[in-house]
């Protein structure tokens, strides 16, 4: 009886061996197909899939080749801001006033939002966290406090996150459009808007119908063309140098429906400021000054002044509701606000190059080597960006079992009925997440750099290999 129990026992761990071993031969098969494809004959290739609960390699092809990992870096940037930051973790934008309220209720001084990093204040995204809901709350903290008339300005101050916006690295081409928008210590409506077209024929000019919001203080000059249809959305926007000239250049196709594009906006602390200096107007409040930011001060040269009492503090959601939409949308914005974030937590000036630093740092702690890890951003927008897979997917593996892998697992897209971030620049098309196969949990990431052809079919297959893990 004991000896039939033992060979039993045998039979079971051979049998689950000989599975383990036939997912490799599987996924080494379908890899070797992948490289020999036509389409993959100049691109740099790599795999790797670990047990997600043990961390043993299940397959490795190219593990420690450096590759641009596009928005799937954004992986990383999310598991690291849950261990620095916690789940529960909220921004907090400060909302008063320098000066002194008199008895008339006349504020001799300035309104000053003072932003400590939320990339969500005025996204759409969250309930309570609407623009008019923002708005609403700010007008309701100086009703309050008895404010009537304000004989100063309102400001916008995004001074926390220092001057430069745009990680070094992004491409001009994309930094006036929305998913090119700058990091800002005081974001505002996840600082983009909207520009309406006017259409007509191939060949001819697009005019601009208007802003939504509406933008009075930028100009526009749209050198764009309409173009023959199926040819798609090529229209880009520039952000104005030493100016408040937006350029709009490429081609839009007739066939469009949306005839519109989602842009930058150049500076999101005017743009707050704007916002609430309008509402006070228009509810019959004077403010005798224009709107500010650190951006017009320092054009000025005037001081920035100080919050010296409170009137509102304005709460962010959780770290796992920003997460979650970090992911499924894939939302630079947030990545690189998190990165800035990440910084600060861990005792450094917040800044993009600090942030890298910080993380890098944060995982050689955890035995993972920087250099590996060689990144110029939090999002992936960078082309310049460089991670093994090897390193993407011990990453993973390392979420699971904490408190918070439920609200990363569920920041995940579904493609390929799989739960996987991805990630697409120019010529590089990545995924990296997990899948259950045959009751064992396994986490992966596969990146592709310098493929030649149509993403589509490059995506179809990527995908056959990946379905060798279901």
């Amino acid at each position: 009886m004991k000896v039939r129990l033992l060979l039993i026992i045998n039979f079971i761990l051979i049998a689950g061996y000989a599975g383990a071993q036939s997912l490799n031969q599987k996924l080494q098969t379908a890899f070797n197909h992948l490289q020999q494809d036509s389409q993959f004959r100049y691109a740099s290739v790599s795999l790797t899939v670990l047990d997600a609960k043990t961390g043993e390699t299940v397959f490795a092809a190219n593990p420690n080749m450096g590759l641009a990992t596009a928005s799937t870096l954004k992986v990383i940037t999310s598991i690291t801001a849950f261990n620095v930051l916690g789940k529960d973790f909220q921004y907090q934008t400060q909302f008063g006033y320098s000066g002194t309220i008199a008895a008339d209720g006349t504020l001799n001084g300035d309104l000053i939002i003072r932003g400590a990093g939320d990339p969500t204040l005025g996204s759409w995204r969250y309930e309570g966290h609407h623009e008019n809901e923002i708005l609403s709350q700010l007008v309701a903290a100086l009703q309050k406090a008895g404010i009537k008339k304000i004989n100063g300005r309102v400001i916008g101050d995004d001074s926390i996150f220092g001057t430069q916006s745009i990680p070094d690295g992004w491409i001009w081409m994309d930094v006036g459009n929305y998913y090119g928008a700058g990091a800002s210590g005081l974001c505002w409506r996840e600082n983009q808007f909207d520009i309406k077209f006017k259409t007509g024929r191939v060949g001819t000019p697009i005019g601009v119908i208007k802003t939504v919001p509406f933008t009075p203080y930028l100009n526009f000059k749209s050198e764009l063309l309409n173009a023959p249809s199926g040819t798609g959305d090529n229209a880009y926007a520039y952000l104005p140098v030493n100016s408040n000239m937006m350029y709009l250049r490429g081609t839009y196709a007739e066939d469009k429906d949306k005839k519109s594009i989602s842009v930058a906006i150049p500076d999101p602390a005017f743009d707050a400021a704007y916002r609430l200096a309008d509402t006070l107007r228009r509810l019959g409040i004077l403010v005798s000054g224009g709107p500010e930011s650190v951006l017009t001060l320092n054009a000025k040269g005037q001081p920035l002044p100080a919050i010296s009492n409170n009137l509102a503090t304005i709460p962010s959601p959780t770290l796992g509701k920003i997460v979650y939409w970090l992911n499924q949308k894939s939302i630079n914005l947030y990545a690189e606000q998190l990165l800035k974030t990440i910084a600060w937590k861990l005792g450094k000036q917040p800044s993009t190059n600090n942030g890298v630093e910080a993380e890098q740092d944060f995982w050689k702690a955890r035995g993972i080597d920087p250099n590996s890890l060689n990144v110029a951003d939090g999002s992936g927008l960078s082309p310049g960006d460089r991670v093994t897979t090897l390193t993407m997917a011990t990453v993973l593996k390392s979420a699971k079992g904490t408190d918070w892998f439920p609200d990363f697992y569920e920041s995940l897209p579904t493609y390929n009925d799989m739960k996987m971030k991805s990630g697409s620049i120019l010529n590089v098309l990545t995924y990296a997440g997990y899948q259950t196969h045959n009751g064992r949990e396994l986490c992966f990431s596969i990146m592709v750099n310098n493929f030649n052809g149509s993403s589509k079919g490059v995506k179809e297959k990527m995908f056959r290999v990946l379905d060798e893990l279901k």
